[in-house]
């Protein structure tokens, strides 16, 4: 955001400029490019940084005063989202959608705004309202999720491949096509997916923990070779464990937990308590 000193000084310029000319409407002009200025980059930090309740609440506001202003419902839709309140995110996209200036990615938002909130049928309602020219990366990965909710496998892998040769970042969407996979039960094509969504970006531990599980189901028990910290470690051991006592492993799962237990940094009371359990069960 400018700096106070630096608006004071622009808004002083425009004013002395304007006097000069003896305009009013001048003066109203500057002051007016001035705020409007200042509002976007106000408008930057509240989509990116700001604490997520802070932003709906402030677009809300802006919203409420300026209900015509595509950009403050687009904010106030995307806030929602981040502040993970997809219901009423997908209430202000749908609004957005039907405001003159909608673009076909309004309606994408409102297509991902509905998968969040688990209206499925009205998300690919959405996606079916698009011409078949828009083909972006977007879209297929949305395609993709819906095809996977009607276990429409097929139609499905070829949406992932798509999507994934349409984008330069395809991690997670590689790692949505491996949890794809592994729900199928096709757990050595899961562990590739989510290898290579680790290979274009090593720091998803949702990809390492889903790699883990798909390991675990083959009864693969030592955890991947990825990069890791020593918290993720005991989170993957962690699942590593359960995974086994799932497969009838019991006593490879115990000795899992009691690693993970001990690998922690600090107590790892989820991890304690199953091994408690764990041990109780086999007492009995």
């Amino acid at each position: 955001m400018r700096h106070p000193i630096i608006l004071s000084l622009c808004i002083c310029g425009a004013l002395a400029g304007c006097g000069a000319r003896s305009d009013k409407a001048e003066v109203e002009r500057a002051l007016k490019e001035v705020n409007v200025i200042d509002e976007s980059n106000l408008s930057d930090i509240m989509l990116t940084v700001a604490d997520p309740n802070e932003a709906v609440a402030y677009f809300r506001k802006s919203a409420g005063a300026n209900p015509d202003r595509i950009d403050l419902q687009r904010g106030l839709a995307s806030s929602l989202i981040r502040a993970k309140k997809p219901d009423q995110a997908a209430a202000v996209w749908a609004r957005v959608a039907e405001m003159k200036g909608a673009t076909h990615e309004d309606r994408l938002s409102l297509a991902d705004a509905l998968i969040r909130a688990g209206d499925w049928d009205a998300a690919e309602a959405q996606l079916n309202q698009l011409p078949p020219t828009v083909e972006t990366f977007r879209r297929y990965r949305l395609e993709a999720m819906i095809a996977d909710g009607h276990k429409q496998w097929d139609k499905a892998d070829s949406f992932y491949q798509t999507a994934v040769n349409l984008t330069s970042k395809p991690a997670g969407v590689l790692n949505n096509w491996g949890y794809s996979k592994l729900t199928r039960g096709s757990y050595g094509e899961a562990e590739k997916l989510f290898s290579e969504a680790l290979s274009h970006d090593g720091s998803l531990f949702t990809a390492k923990n889903n790699l883990t599980l798909a390991r675990g189901a083959q009864r693969k028990y030592e955890l991947p070779v990825v990069q890791m910290t020593q918290t993720e470690k005991a989170q993957l051991l962690h699942t590593l464990g359960l995974a086994a006592v799932k497969q009838g492993d019991v006593s490879i799962g115990a000795g899992l937990l009691r690693e993970a237990v001990d690998t922690h940094p600090q107590h790892f009371d989820v991890a304690a308590r199953a091994l408690a359990a764990l041990d109780s069960n086999v007492a009995n």
